[in-house]
């Protein structure tokens, strides 16, 4: 029986109607998959905004210099079962571009070794003693790699302020992102840097981490120099602070963080605490945590 015009009609929409369909879902697939996570933010990293007399986090110097040989691996385990809230490290390239923890641009000082840490391969760093400087019970230890460092971080639910040292590159910055993606750290690292640049050689690989620019003193337009860095806060010299603790505050206001380097004394925390800073560094993170549970109230 020959087919009615309506039915033919019908069969001509149909190869129309799965085409849509068919594109439609193709679209929402696309969309789900092409999605960016949500970019970590200043409350899920390093808490609420502090306010004037809040209690501001704390974070270990080189790992825990004032616990074991600074930039180690006993150094930022000590931190860790110490408690702090956070912990800071220096990392720099090797000759191969192998990152490793070290603050300065020479080994001579934290070493038995001699040189630019620039100039030597990840081989001769390994073949250095970096604790015997430090203590006898620590002769033997070695400079860590950044993959070592974030594998403890990483087993150990704690929070790192991870310092870029020199100058570095797109592909080093991607690299660094990769590992800290490899360790599911993305959202519980922050990248900080004096140097504008090597911030912004992170922000290709991910838009995700957060970013804090290091400045010795407050530029004319703080504002215009963090975004030019693709960061989202400052780390700064307290001394430059001190001379316009309202700062804090204006930047608070601008959805900006402050944090202050490198506090040691009670006089300097409590002037820290009463301009409202939200992060201190210090070489002394158990004295101040204790000072702090004596002298500053936290409401958050």
């Amino acid at each position: 029986m020959p087919a009615s015009p309506a039915s033919d009609r019908s069969q001509d929409r149909m190869p129309a109607l799965v085409t849509v369909c068919v594109l439609a879902i193709a679209s929402l697939v696309i969309a789900f998959l092409g999605a960016s996570p949500a970019r970590v933010s200043a409350t899920e990293l390093l808490g609420d905004a502090r306010a004037p007399q809040d209690a501001a986090f704390v974070v270990s110097h080189r790992g825990g210099g004032a616990l074991a040989p600074e930039n180690t691996l006993p150094a930022v385990e000590a931190a860790i079962d110490a408690g702090f809230d956070y912990v800071e490290i220096d990392v720099a390239l090797t000759a191969d571009r192998v990152p490793v923890l070290m603050h300065d641009r020479t080994v001579d000082r934290t070493t038995d070794g001699h040189g630019s840490l620039a100039s030597l391969t990840l081989a001769q760093v390994k073949e250095l003693d970096a604790g015997s400087w430090f203590a006898p019970a620590y002769a033997g230890t070695r400079v860590p790699t950044l993959e070592e460092f974030l594998a403890v971080l990483g087993s150990s639910g704690r929070r790192a302020l991870v310092e870029l040292k020199g100058v570095w590159d797109a592909e080093a910055g991607a690299a660094l992102i990769a590992s800290l993606r490899a360790h599911d750290l993305e959202r519980r690292v922050a990248i900080v840097s004096f140097n504008p640049q090597s911030l912004l050689a992170t922000s290709g690989a991910s838009d995700l981490v957060y970013r804090l620019l290091i400045l010795r003193r407050l530029p004319h337009d703080i504002e215009q120099a963090v975004e030019g860095a693709d960061a989202r806060g400052i780390l700064v010299d307290w001394r430059a602070v001190a001379k316009r603790p309202e700062i804090v505050t204006e930047l608070h206001d601008a959805g900006l963080r402050v944090l202050v380097y490198t506090l040691n004394t009670d006089v300097e925390w409590q002037e820290t605490t009463t301009a409202g800073v939200d992060g201190i560094v210090t070489d002394e993170p158990a004295r101040l945590m204790e000072w702090q549970a004596t002298t500053v109230h936290d409401d958050r």
